[in-house]
């Protein structure tokens, strides 16, 4: 329980909050009718005891009336005749009944039944009433039970078999050593004083609702957040392949309406990179022809040191036209998302330096593959090595893997960087190093590719030595159709 309700899937905590309201539900309900069924059959007990109370009243008052010599011959009389709806008989000492297990109804019951006798019976010194077994049951006297007595005397009143529940003893007295002893069986439903309200398949009937009610809800929520699940999905691949087709728009409506909304902007944003690259490539064919126009004019100058100066502007212009076309060609990822494996691409991007000595010192265990473009995390790798021997003489390159993502930390052993200018060196166009070999967008691009795969990098200086680059890319082993 703990597990779903810490769980971050919608599937899991819809289950669970519903199970929560089936659960409160079901008992506050069952609650209720508990009570009301309880009262209802507490009632139906006093009821019933009441009238059998007024029952026993008159025959006590019967045989009271009649002499003492004649109360054993009218006894004798009916139990020829097949006995009555009880069992009656005059006895001289009370018979010690060995009571049944006390229960919330055989209390009900007793209490109600001395009730009712004690209003009704003034002339009687003391009432008794207890539950007992057929097979325990003492009758006339405290060594004779019932199953001494013939079967037509009491049997057939007594038991009910197979069921065999508990007879009520009625023990009044009289006078001293004369005890009218009174045993009868309570009528239907209540003559086995069983708390049946809650039966075993009252329990297994809730059981199995609520076990129904999970199965439907699962498979009915499951379907409602397939497409939540796919729209999830398109939205992370979109950053990777921008040609994805549109999705389906199924579901309830307001994920149709998340669903046709992602299409219109994923739409928007294919047309937006489109208009960008018309807008650089005709940017690039512009202002070719008016640079090579002004250095044919330049060429035309007297003065030499104002024809190197012209000469120098427009090669810094030319650098940065060069360098923004690069950064939007590096940038844009047109290639089909596959699996790629790590390990061969830093094995590429190591090679050149390793063919003399060591330079790179590459991860030895085996890298997980990463759903990704190919060409632009070659370029990412490529970058970073190139950087860390161009600047730190060698490179360490290790691995940490798991569930989720790789990390491989590229710690160089150079000079490292000033802490203020950690961030700054992914901005286009800023370079620390003082040759011109580069256009200070290297680190950019590699930022923008990370993110574009859902990774990111971070840098920072080693504790002993150097710099030390961290990359993070996530493990997604389902590629786009």
């Amino acid at each position: 329980m703990r597990y779903f309700w810490k769980s971050q899937s919608l599937v899991a905590r819809t289950l669970m909050l519903t199970l929560l309201t089936v659960v409160i539900a079901q008992g506050i309900s069952t609650a209720i009718w508990y009570t009301n069924s309880r009262q209802q059959e507490e009632a139906g007990i006093k009821t019933t005891t009441v009238s059998m109370a007024s029952l026993f009243a008159s025959t006590v008052s019967y045989f009271q009336a009649l002499p003492v010599n004649y109360r054993h011959v009218i006894m004798e009389q009916l139990r020829k005749m097949g006995g009555t709806r009880f069992f009656v008989s005059f006895n001289h000492e009370y018979l010690d009944i060995q009571p049944i297990a006390d229960s919330r109804l055989k209390q009900v019951a007793i209490d109600s039944m001395a009730s009712a006798l004690g209003d009704k019976l003034n002339n009687v010194r003391s009432i008794h009433v207890e539950f007992s077994k057929p097979e325990q049951l003492k009758i006339l006297k405290n060594d004779i039970y019932l199953s001494d007595l013939p079967k037509s005397w009491a049997h057939y009143t007594l038991t009910l078999e197979p069921l065999d529940p508990p007879i009520m003893v009625v023990q009044i007295e009289l006078e001293s050593d004369e005890w009218i002893y009174i045993a009868a069986l309570l009528p239907p439903p209540y003559n086995t004083l069983e708390d049946t309200i809650l039966p075993s398949s009252q329990w297994l009937y809730l059981f199995l609702s609520t076990a129904l009610l999970l199965l439907f809800s699962y498979f009915m929520i499951r379907r409602q957040v397939r497409p939540l699940r796919n729209l999830a999905r398109a939205a992370n691949q979109m950053s990777i392949d921008g040609e994805q087709s549109p999705l389906p728009e199924e579901g309830a409506n307001e994920v149709v309406t998340a669903t046709l909304a992602f299409n219109r902007m994923q739409q928007r944003i294919r047309h937006y990179v489109m208009d960008r690259e018309q807008l650089f490539s005709a940017i690039s064919h512009d202002l070719k022809t008016p640079i090579t126009r002004l250095r044919l004019r330049a060429e035309l100058l007297e003065n030499d040191v104002k024809r190197d100066k012209f000469n120098q502007d427009l090669d810094e212009l030319e650098m940065m036209v060069k360098g923004a076309l690069q950064c939007v060609h590096d940038t844009e990822l047109h290639e089909n998302s596959n699996l790629v494996y790590l390990n061969e691409l830093l094995f590429a991007a190591a090679e050149t330096y390793n063919v003399h000595q060591t330079k790179v010192t590459l991860p030895n265990e085996s890298i997980a593959p990463v759903l990704g473009k190919p060409l632009a995390l070659k370029r990412v790798m490529t970058n970073l090595v190139d950087n860390g021997v161009k600047y730190g003489n060698s490179l360490n390159i290790t691995c940490r893997q798991t569930q989720d993502h790789v990390e491989l930390n590229f710690v160089d052993q150079g000079s490292g960087i000033p802490e203020a200018q950690l961030e700054s060196v992914f901005e286009p166009y800023v370079r620390l190093a003082k040759d011109k070999d580069g256009h200070g967008l290297g680190l950019g691009i590699c930022r923008n590719i990370l993110h574009a795969h859902g990774g990111t990098i971070h840098i920072r200086n080693a504790p002993n030595a150097g710099l030390h680059v961290q990359v993070i890319l996530p493990f997604n082993t389902q590629v786009p159709q």
